[in-house]
């Protein structure tokens, strides 16, 4: 729109709108400024969302400040940003900033991540991660509704804090889950929760935790996504992603309460022991090909339908690299993510 003008809250489609479809970005082996072409295209294809995580890659925010110019009707989402790793004022600055660029279209994942990515990687001490998130939660609400914020938490302090730039739009505020207690304080106070590392039939204890959701709650679902008819292939990327995951003690624990304990415990064992090749060979087909959406892309597609149909409101691919699409380019890689979109 011309320099000057106001720009109108995203009002999107109301039948995509009912019926999200994401994608992660930045996508794996595209350089980010790639991503301006491709990203003009996920509309078209049937995608609703991207969204972002934040690791060891790019962090949570930048590729969505590109996504919001160079593709203006795709909503964006954070899933997740960590509570420990910014100062609940710069991440309320953060937020108030995309939100707004990308009025009425940004939804800020957070979650309380890992002691490695926490304590490990960014020298914060990993503590009471339940009590941060929610209290980080709390302070978001009423910093991004432009309220002044002078007070004690119980995990931090802030005194006469107020956005000098309160977004017009208040992004909807997730919050990531694993088990009963999150899940619970994100049906609770926060407009959406963010799940992981789950089945299809996992949905349903995962959304019996957020029972006393309001209505239009939303819960998103990042979906790993192997689209390769070379199920070996499939299973050795997933086995790798199983063992540097789940190995985490807080997905460790999700698992066991989700009722995988006895098929990963060899896995657990292994790894323990300093035996990584033993944990890899040691996880089950059967759990791979639960936790890995695998296949033929249209395949994959109805695969992602699934969490749909079992409650998750917004599924989110996370593409995994395969041998087809590093051979195949910029064409294969469109030609996937077309038979992966939801108009497909």
């Amino acid at each position: 729109m011309p320099f000057g003008l106001p720009h109108p809250p995203f009002r999107g489609d109301d039948r995509l709108m009912n019926s999200q479809w994401g994608l992660t970005i930045p996508l794996p082996g595209v350089p980010l400024p790639d991503h301006a072409a491709l990203l003009a295209t996920l509309a078209d294809l049937g995608y609703t969302d991207v969204w972002t995580s934040e690791v060891a890659g790019t962090d949570a925010f930048t590729p969505l400040a590109l996504a919001s110019a160079w593709s203006p009707g795709l909503r964006l989402g954070t899933a997740i940003v960590p509570v420990f790793t910014r100062g609940p004022a710069l991440l309320a600055m953060q937020a108030a900033t995309l939100a707004e660029a990308a009025p009425g279209r940004f939804a800020l994942g957070i979650g309380a991540s890992s002691p490695v990515v926490v304590g490990d990687w960014n020298a914060v001490p990993f503590e009471r991660p339940y009590e941060r998130s929610r209290d980080v939660l709390r302070f978001l609400r009423a910093a991004l509704a432009g309220e002044l914020v002078d007070g004690d938490f119980d995990t931090f302090a802030v005194r006469r804090f107020r956005l000098e730039r309160a977004p017009a739009v208040p992004p909807k505020l997730l919050l990531a889950g694993l088990r009963g207690r999150m899940l619970r304080l994100a049906a609770a106070e926060a407009d959406g929760a963010i799940l992981n590392w789950l089945s299809v039939e996992d949905v349903a204890t995962a959304r019996a935790e957020l029972a006393a959701a309001p209505e239009g709650f939303e819960v998103a679902a990042r979906i790993f996504v192997c689209p390769t008819a070379d199920a070996e292939e499939a299973r050795a990327t997933g086995r790798r992603l199983i063992a540097a995951y789940l190995t985490v003690p807080a997905y460790a624990a999700f698992h066991r309460w989700l009722g995988r304990g006895e098929a990963l415990k060899p896995m657990w064992d292994a790894w323990a022991a300093g035996d990584r090749k033993g944990a890899l060979a040691a996880i089950p087909d059967e759990v791979v090909d639960a936790l890995i959406v695998h296949g033929p892309a249209a395949r994959c597609r109805e695969h992602v339908r699934r969490y749909a149909a079992a409650g998750v409101t917004t599924p989110v691919i996370a593409l995994l690299p395969t041998r087809e699409l590093a051979a195949g380019g910029a064409p294969a890689l469109l030609d996937t993510l077309r038979q992966l979109g939801a108009r497909s």
